[in-house]
């Protein structure tokens, strides 16, 4: 019999473990910003381009787009090529399309902001980079803490809401996005020279499509990819999305609604690493029927459209919370669900799954919204009844759990 020192040693992981959560966190932080820029900016070109609401959703709408569809991919090439080269390589790429915004923004064609849109999703993809980065360089039993910490970094939305129209507002349009393209490129290069990968970390050696058609093949990816679908879709959506929301349905001007915004996403952002850490002590799946729950109640409420901001402003915010626990009890099942070498493709999957769940509200919104009576109540009963189906779902997802079904099986 084989004895107990004849096993391989536990890669250290301790050293350096944290210095590179923080990084990637704030490198989230930045991708997230540049990746959210054209929607505290809604009303700006609504009114330089005479945009229909419909217009101005797509517009909104239209970096959540590639950015969910390329986090799977991704987060792939993070498992074989490692997370500081795609934290490098992404936000390098960012910076210059930042840039773009800005020319497309100030020729005054919708068609040409479209396309600079699209492609500035890229900056989305940093969070199937951080997924499985940050997961490698802790052990089992905190992984829900560490990607609960690194989605702390959807804080960039807050970051976006609150500083861009500040930043138009007080050095013009172009030197607003000189200023943010100029932080995410230093954060390219920070990213190269302070990130490390994983002791625990190894390049796999299969070619990247047969692993992303594994992952399609796992039920629990099709299963929390709706939970996340629902719970960072919705998030992604109002952090997009309410700026708009606030200015049509209540009269806000941009910086106002900027502001608000924010406090939306910073709710969010604080609730998700506690969501992650209780889903490591209770398990995943009483952290995300709660969140499901709450949001079903708080969607109705905001679609009756109270007259008073803390009726309706509290409302926003508490269901900022239940999101934000949501997305940390979600993403706590990840770890559990994946074997460690294809967490980065199964993560980025479902990571694409909470963008794409962000595309199609801003859509709806948009062309359900009742200008007569200022009223977005279709598309806000719409996701009260998503949110319903998701807290079903969670019902039939395996090992969410307080123990790890995996620790009892025999080695």
């Amino acid at each position: 019999m084989a004895s107990a020192s004849s096993a391989p040693a536990a890669p250290d992981l301790k050293s350096g473990q944290l210095l590179n959560l923080i990084t990637a966190t704030i490198a989230s932080t930045v991708g997230f910003w540049g990746w959210t820029i054209i929607g505290p900016l809604s009303a700006r070109y609504t009114q330089t381009m005479d945009l229909n609401p419909s217009q101005a959703s797509i517009l909104v709408a239209m970096p959540i787009l590639v950015g969910s569809i390329a986090r799977i991919p991704v987060g792939a090439w993070t498992d074989r090529y490692g997370g500081r080269r795609m934290f490098t390589l992404v936000l390098g790429v960012t910076a210059p399309l930042v840039l773009l915004t800005a020319v497309a923004g100030e020729t005054g064609s919708y068609g040409l902001i479209i396309v600079v849109a699209f492609f500035l999703g890229i900056a989305g993809t940093v969070f199937a980079i951080g997924i499985p980065f940050c997961s490698a360089w802790y052990d089992r039993s905190r992984k829900g803490f560490a990607t609960g910490v690194f989605g702390a970094g959807m804080v960039g939305t807050a970051v976006s809401a609150f500083f861009t129209p500040r930043l138009v507002s007080g050095v013009g349009y172009f030197n607003a996005h000189l200023i943010i393209a100029g932080v995410v490129a230093l954060m390219a290069v920070i990213s190269w020279l302070v990130l490390r990968e994983s002791p625990a970390w190894s390049r796999p050696t299969e070619p990247t499509l047969p692993k992303i058609r594994h992952a399609f093949t796992l039920k629990v990816t099709w299963q929390l990819c709706f939970l996340y679908g629902v719970v960072f879709g919705a998030f992604v959506a109002f952090s997009n999305y309410l700026p708009t929301y606030l200015g049509n349905v209540y009269d806000y001007d941009a910086t106002a609604a900027g502001t608000r915004t924010a406090g939306f996403a910073v709710a969010a952002v604080i609730a998700r690493p506690i969501g992650g850490t209780v889903a490591d002590k209770v398990g995943p799946k009483i952290v995300t029927l709660t969140s499901f729950a709450g949001t079903v109640v708080l969607a109705m409420v905001v679609a009756f459209q109270p007259s008073q901001e803390r009726v309706y402003g509290t409302a926003f915010l508490l269901m900022a919370v239940f999101l934000g626990l949501g997305t940390g009890g979600v993403f706590a099942w990840v770890g559990r669900a994946a074997p460690p070498k294809d967490v980065g493709t199964v993560g980025g999957i479902i990571a694409a799954a909470g963008g794409l769940g962000g595309y199609f509200p801003p859509l709806v919104m948009g062309a359900t919204y009742d200008a007569e009576n200022s009223s977005y109540f279709i598309g806000l009963t719409l996701l009260a009844v998503f949110a319903a189906l998701a807290l079903l779902l969670t019902f039939t997802v395996r090992n969410g759990g307080k123990t790890d079904e995996r620790l009892r099986a025999p080695a």
